[in-house]
């Protein structure tokens, strides 16, 4: 009974996903090389629920959420969507289930159009995909903007004359207006100043709750996860290598290079900030297209063994919600 009430909760299911990019190398007898951005990731996304993604620059996380959103070719495993198989859609079929799908993204500045007025920024999504008469897209327009925190009298305004927080409503208005079930928030706040990333996450919480949004929530700030997130996978070098709920990974860590990235996050907790020692890895990563046999964080794993190097750890349960990719964890 669980587990049907677990399934009917699903809204995205992914199951061994991989993404390889083919690299040319440059001369006469260079041979090509393939590059795996994302390598077996699985992962289950509830509904009205924030998963987050997080890792450093180069871990797949943001490559991981194009091929959600069939932004790029994914080379093996399945992606459903409320039980469709995304993968195995074309053409019509794409452009419809595109309308329950949305992207907040990064930066702001460049990802709105600066020619456009910012009714028709948040209109653009409207027209493309054809929903409702113009007059009721007008007023849909507006309601964004009251569900943003924008002022109707700036529907005209040109994004240079918003500030930064500003133009992320913007782009948070252009998302929602399609009434999306899935919205996949890239780095949303990172390109803003401290005080307005916590407007900026409020409004997103907020709107979750009132709306039933359910985000993908690509991060590399463990603090902004924290806030944010239910469900919380870290990705390091294309793999998950630990997945688990927001209490349990920030309490109990599991995984050496989870507890090297906590222990560099600020703590209010006095108790937790007394027994927190700052972890220090030395060692480079290894080189992405020449990966080596065993676990990707060997190299700079402070409890490296002789296993760690040759052979690579499965993803396995230490808890029901509760799994690590680690040969030292039992």
């Amino acid at each position: 009974m669980l587990d049907v009430a677990r399934q009917a909760d699903t809204l995205l299911e992914l199951r061994d996903v991989k993404v390889s990019f083919t690299l040319k190398h440059s001369g006469l007898f260079g041979r090509s090389a393939e590059l795996r951005a994302v390598d077996g990731v699985s992962l289950v996304v509830h509904k009205s629920q924030t998963m987050g993604i997080v890792g450093e620059s180069g871990s797949g996380k943001t490559t991981l959420a194009l091929a959600v959103a069939r932004l790029v070719t994914v080379t093996d495993g399945q992606i459903d969507m409320n039980g469709v198989d995304l993968l195995s859609l074309n053409g019509e079929a794409l452009r419809k289930i595109r309308h329950s799908m949305q992207f907040i993204f990064q930066d702001p500045y460049s990802s709105l159009n600066p020619r456009l007025r910012a009714s028709k920024i948040v209109r653009e999504t409207l027209d493309r995909l054809e929903i409702g008469s113009a007059s009721s897209r007008d007023e849909r327009v507006k309601e964004l903007f009251d569900q943003v925190g924008l002022r109707r009298e700036q529907l005209q305004l040109f994004p240079h004359q918003f500030s930064g927080g500003q133009r992320q409503r913007i782009g948070i208005a252009r998302a929602i207006a399609s009434n999306p079930a899935l919205v996949i928030c890239d780095e949303p706040v990172s390109a803003l100043d401290v005080g307005v990333q916590a407007q900026i996450l409020n409004l997103l919480r907020r709107l979750q709750e009132q709306l039933g949004l359910t985000y993908l929530f690509i991060s590399h700030d463990l603090g902004v996860v924290q806030h944010m997130c239910d469900d919380i996978a870290v990705m390091y070098m294309g793999k998950i290598v630990e997945q688990a709920g927001r209490e349990s990974l920030f309490n109990d860590p599991r995984h050496p290079y989870t507890r090297t990235l906590l222990s560099a996050v600020p703590s209010a907790d006095p108790s937790r900030r007394n027994r927190q020692n700052r972890i220090t890895v030395s060692g480079d990563p290894p080189n992405p297209i020449d990966l080596p046999p065993g676990c990707r964080f060997a190299s700079r794993c402070p409890q490296v063994v002789d296993q760690c190097r040759t052979n690579q750890p499965d993803l396995k349960a230490v808890a029901p919600t509760h799994r690590v990719a680690c040969h030292l964890v039992e």
